[in-house]
């Protein structure tokens, strides 16, 4: 089973930078979701995430990595190590090379290009540096912000799942983003 690598420095664009979430993001996350009451359902959440979660989550994100599961990478401005957001990779399929992505930016960075530079340094990283060929992005189709960062980090917009997944008991659609590496076949 492929394993994702260490990512020993941050990634940057000179504006945003992105790198392993760490323990010490907790306190930020939990104040982000305490201060926008829809973060946790335009994300897919069926709640905020609590500290319990978020400290179990920490405890196995090496193992999760190492095991080519999952990955965090939280998302930095120029000159901060202060968490500004995430990016979630997962349900990482290595026969088939893709995997799943979200990313959630805190209200106070929305609106100036976090999320679609943190998103395009993710994807780079993940074709280029972890081998896949596609990432994709799943999101309610109303979700214009994250539509919007995904198509400026170079993802194309493919359609609309209906009925894929369910969300507080009620079935849902999403719109499926995906950006591919470069000379991956098209059909």
């Amino acid at each position: 089973m492929p394993t994702i690598p260490e990512l020993n420095e941050p990634l940057s664009d000179g504006q945003v930078s992105i790198r392993l979430a760490a323990e010490r993001d907790i306190p930020e996350i939990l104040i982000a979701f305490q201060d926008d009451a829809r973060l946790a359902s335009l994300i897919g959440l069926d709640h905020p995430p609590t500290g319990a979660e978020l400290g179990r989550a920490s405890e196995t994100a090496r193992v999760s990595r190492a095991t080519g599961a999952a990955v965090t990478l939280t998302i930095l401005e120029a000159g901060s190590d202060e968490c500004r957001g995430q990016i979630h990779a997962e349900r990482f399929d290595w026969e088939h090379a893709h995997a799943d992505l979200s990313v959630w930016v805190v209200q106070q960075a929305r609106g100036r290009g976090v999320g679609r530079r943190a998103l395009a340094l993710a994807a780079a990283w993940l074709l280029n540096g972890c081998g896949l060929e596609r990432v994709q992005l799943l999101v309610a189709p109303d979700n214009e912000a994250a539509i919007r960062a995904a198509l400026g980090a170079g993802f194309a917009h493919e359609g609309i799942l209906r009925s894929h997944a369910r969300q507080r008991g009620t079935r849902i659609d999403v719109a499926v983003l995906a950006r591919i590496a470069s000379g991956s076949a098209r059909r």
